[in-house]
């Protein structure tokens, strides 16, 4: 999956000669934590996030008085506190890159440019938990198996014709989890609701066939 068909585009950026206190503003009024900077030809040359201007904000204990403060906050500009040269990402990315690079750098959200650098968009850690839970499928309920298979060629392909057999109807199917020097991997498959009757027949049928962790519904029900 690419970044592109889920990041937001309708981004909010400023200019490095804009002020602290105009970019503090920005963030209140739209609700972000980050805002890219660019030039005049929407080329990325920075970001400043708001605990870069909370950092930079004078300390409540200031003897500055209200109209200095204003002063000092009003003259401060954003190319003074901003990170240059910031990470970034292409629309041409995966997801799994993007949640990669932002788990290793401990970064929330991630500008995204195109070829020539110019901003197109930002993806953040609310779209990657918002494109997770699309592609487990939660929001379709249902069954969830957690299994422990053989990382040998052909061990899945049983497991899934053991659910469609049996009424089954797969929603999502991830894998992971390797262990065991790499022979053995988790592997989790959800299906769609089915009547009580049939689950527990289907989840009999899946104990007997493979090793079976646990499986979901309403609650977790380990195995063994």
């Amino acid at each position: 999956m690419l970044i592109r068909e889920w990041m937001t585009t309708s981004v909010i950026s400023a200019k490095e000669d804009a002020s602290m206190l105009k970019v503090q503003k920005l963030m209140q009024e739209h609700g972000i934590k980050r805002i890219p900077i660019v030039d005049d030809e929407m080329k990325l040359i920075g970001i400043v996030s708001d605990r870069d201007i909370k950092e930079a904000s004078p300390s409540k204990a200031t003897t500055l008085d209200v109209h200095e403060l204003s002063y000092l906050l009003s003259e401060l500009k954003i190319k003074d506190i901003m990170t240059k040269n910031p990470v970034c990402v292409s629309p041409m990315d995966t997801i799994e890159q993007v949640a990669l690079i932002m788990l290793e750098k401990k970064l929330t959200g991630l500008p995204v440019v195109d070829w020539e650098h110019k901003l197109v968009g930002m993806i953040t850690e609310a779209d990657i938990f918002k494109i997770f839970t699309e592609i487990s499928g939660i929001r379709r309920g249902g069954i969830q198996f957690a299994l422990e298979l053989s990382e040998e060629p052909g061990t899945l392909p049983p497991v899934l014709d053991l659910i469609l057999e049996n009424g089954g109807r797969i929603v999502s199917v991830l894998t992971g989890g390797y262990k065991d020097h790499d022979t053995m991997r988790d592997v989790y498959i959800r299906i769609r609701p089915m009547s009580e009757e049939e689950e527990n027949n289907l989840i009999e049928k899946m104990k007997a066939a493979c090793k079976v962790v646990y499986w979901v519904k309403d609650k977790v029900n380990m195995v063994g």
